[in-house]
């Protein structure tokens, strides 16, 4: 059978757009369909536009402490329109970019809503006709849980909408202890917005190590954030005056301009025409793929959010280059899951790579646990008392270091080279070896004497 493409590929984000303009470098016909902006969440409406907001949050600090280094700075003053104006600038030049790129490679890029109309095919909506292809990727992404079980949901506003404001609001609530919750709360917070966080966990930023979380939530309540835990919002009411009420299931209630659920994100299928072929959904309404990231169906794969694996944008683009390695190239690859580096940008920033010490003592009987905080360089003139943490867990028996865990200015960029050794197994006489650059903070990773805990057979001993 005569194919109208070699691959339709079904959503432009990162994942989709690498594997389409991959698979066409490597000589094949493909098509991608997009009914929205070129990009995705992270290019349009995550971590891009979210680290430029990250940015403007940090500059009322840097002019405070700048007058402890000789500065003289006059009243500043912030105004949301102009950022709001200048990141959509800078999103549009990025988007123009991705839109380039798959001009260059030659992928046809049709600007409507595909969805499955049966065996290697595939409907468009406008205009409204129909194609075929030998292969489909599906790369549609996810979006933020509107929580529709919450009563009152309707005016709230997600991640989303936070990125369009058309002005700041003097109070927000925030409702999720995840990376999106939490890196909007230091942005609303370093912005001078009244900050609270509702969480219904015991602790911020579950499957993170227990100590980045502890001191992460100490850091941002010394900065301001309120930080509510073990309560959830149970209902939102719009008052007279525009403001916000929600009562919490702890029996208060929060007064807020804005109210932001980042109560999660859910895989975008509705509507893709899966039934048509056959394709049945997890728990968690995901497509399920095998470890070649092929679904049930064998002419059809699904990369990124949509399959729910690892929800990171590096990741959905990992899972393309060995989607097209598999398919196009002849050289099967499975996704590589381990040792993934990660960075939350809270206030302060959080970097981590490989096992938590929770995870590492479920795994290994014994270990030794290396770990320091302390007041980094910058802060011992601005007295400023924010703290810095590092943390090491390595299995005591092999010398491997298992995990990685920074928290503090530059931790995301530490992260990414911790990567790099905790990928190769490296061990603490590695790190040891290692000569520190000083004066760092960094360098307290390689400057460890001797363990802070040791554990022996799953118990805690003296250190």
């Amino acid at each position: 059978m005569a194919y109208d493409y070699d691959l339709f590929v079904i959503g432009a984000g990162s994942g989709g757009v690498r594997a389409a303009r991959r698979a066409a470098e490597a000589g094949a016909r493909v098509a991608i369909a997009e009914s929205d902006r070129v990009g995705g969440t992270c290019v349009i409406r995550g971590c891009i536009p979210k680290k430029l907001l990250v940015y403007a949050s940090h500059f009322h600090e840097e002019f405070e402490d700048s007058a402890a280094y000789g500065w003289t700075i006059g009243p500043a003053a912030f105004d949301w329109p102009t950022l709001i104006a200048n990141k959509d600038k800078e999103i549009a030049r990025l988007e123009g970019l991705y839109r380039a790129n798959l001009e260059k490679a030659g992928v046809e890029l049709l600007e409507t809503r595909a969805s499955l109309e049966g065996p290697h095919r595939v409907k468009l909506d406008g205009p409204r006709r129909t194609v075929t292809a030998e292969r489909i990727l599906v790369a549609t992404g996810g979006r933020p849980n509107p929580h529709r079980a919450l009563r009152g949901h309707e005016h709230c506003i997600t991640s989303n909408e936070a990125f369009h404001l058309p002005s700041l609001p003097k109070r927000v609530l925030i409702e999720g202890g995840g990376y999106i919750a939490i890196e909007f709360a230091g942005i609303f917070h370093g912005l001078g917005v009244e900050t609270t966080i509702v969480y219904r966990g015991r602790e911020v930023l579950s499957r993170f190590d227990m100590d980045l979380r502890r001191l992460l939530h100490a850091e941002a309540t010394n900065k301001g954030i309120r930080i509510l835990c073990q309560q959830i919002i149970t209902q939102v009411e719009k008052r007279p005056d525009g403001g916000l009420s929600a009562q919490l299931s702890g029996g208060g209630v929060e007064e807020a301009d804005q109210i932001l659920l980042a109560v999660g994100r859910q895989p975008n299928v509705e509507g893709l025409g899966l039934e048509t072929v056959g394709i049945e959904l997890t728990k968690t309404h995901a497509i399920p793929v095998d470890e070649y990231s092929q679904t049930s169906v064998d002419h059809i794969w699904a990369i990124g959010d949509v399959t729910d694996r690892i929800q990171l944008t590096p990741v959905a683009i990992h899972e393309a280059m060995c989607f097209v390695d598999t398919v196009f190239h002849g050289r099967p690859t499975k996704p590589d899951y381990g040792s993934v580096a990660t960075a939350v940008f809270s206030q302060p920033e959080i970097g981590t790579v490989g096992l938590t010490e929770d995870a590492a003592r479920s795994r290994h009987a014994n270990l030794d646990i290396y770990k320091t905080a302390f007041r980094p360089l910058k802060g011992t003139l601005t007295g400023r008392s924010d703290r810095m943490l590092m943390k090491l867990v390595v299995d005591a028996d092999s010398d491997c270091v298992l995990g990685a865990h920074v928290l503090g200015p530059g931790a995301g960029e530490m992260a990414q080279l911790l990567a790099i050794p905790i990928k190769m197994h490296a061990t603490k006489a590695d790190f040891d070896a290692t000569m520190a650059v000083h004066p760092t903070a960094s360098e307290e990773l390689v400057t460890f004497s001797a363990p802070t805990e040791r554990i022996r057979g799953g118990e805690t001993v003296a250190a």
